[in-house]
């Protein structure tokens, strides 16, 4: 693929440093109904993930997770968000200047997507090209999220190029027979070796600051001086 069609952008820990915020929330809500998760094990048990997910994880275990958790999650990520989320350093600048299009696809519920853009400002680079979870059967590691976003962009998969930060995220693209580029400059990064894990996923490429958005030997071709 010398230049995409589109660019599909993961939201949490791509466009937004959430991850923490997040997963800090989930263990807390967790806690208070009696199931002890880290921080760390968070990461790696449900970074990319929706909150379906995790209700599928636990019930999996035989673990009763109450009615109110999906509430209780939303309402302290909210909080949360409008607390303290900032967007990740350099990806304003990176959007200002694309010339390809571009949308979202997250794992998170289109409530909090459209929150996060707002909240960081990020909001009039996607418009209404938010694409979640809620959208598909199945969510990320399946590709079916990736193939509705290209889809609905009219895009050819084998030319899109998908920004991700996790490995279900990174798998589900692949599956999609998408590009994949890994990025692991999010905070929940910072005392972890997400190069390794993302191309041990098998991401196509792996970076840690927005400012390296195009490789060198690329910006010629994708229009970028």
């Amino acid at each position: 693929m010398i230049e995409p069609d589109l660019i599909i952008f993961d939201c949490d820990g791509v466009l937004v440093d959430s991850e923490v915020l997040s997963c800090r929330c989930l263990s807390e809500v967790l806690a208070a109904h009696g199931i002890n998760l880290g921080l760390d094990q968070a990461f790696d048990l449900f970074l990319g993930r929706s909150t379906t997910a995790v209700l599928e994880h636990y019930q999996a275990m035989g673990r009763s997770i109450p009615e109110q958790f999906s509430s209780e999650l939303r309402a302290g990520v909210r909080a949360a968000f409008v607390s303290a989320l900032r967007p990740i350093e350099g990806v304003g600048s990176v959007l200002e200047r694309l010339q390809i299009p571009r949308c979202v696809a997250s794992s998170s519920d289109v409530e909090r997507v459209s929150l996060s853009l707002c909240l960081t400002g990020l909001a009039p680079h996607f418009g209404s090209k938010l694409y979640t979870a809620q959208m598909v059967q199945r969510g990320k590691p399946a590709p079916d999220l990736f193939l509705y976003a290209a889809e609905k962009m009219q895009a050819d998969p084998r030319r899109t190029l998908v920004i991700e930060d996790s490995v279900s995220g990174i798998i589900a693209a692949k599956a999609a027979g998408m590009t994949a580029w890994g990025f692991v400059g999010g905070s929940h990064y910072k005392s972890r070796d997400g190069k390794t894990v993302l191309r041990g996923a098998g991401a196509d490429r792996v970076f840690e600051r927005m400012a390296d958005f195009w490789p060198i030997e690329s910006e010629e071709l994708y229009g970028r001086a």
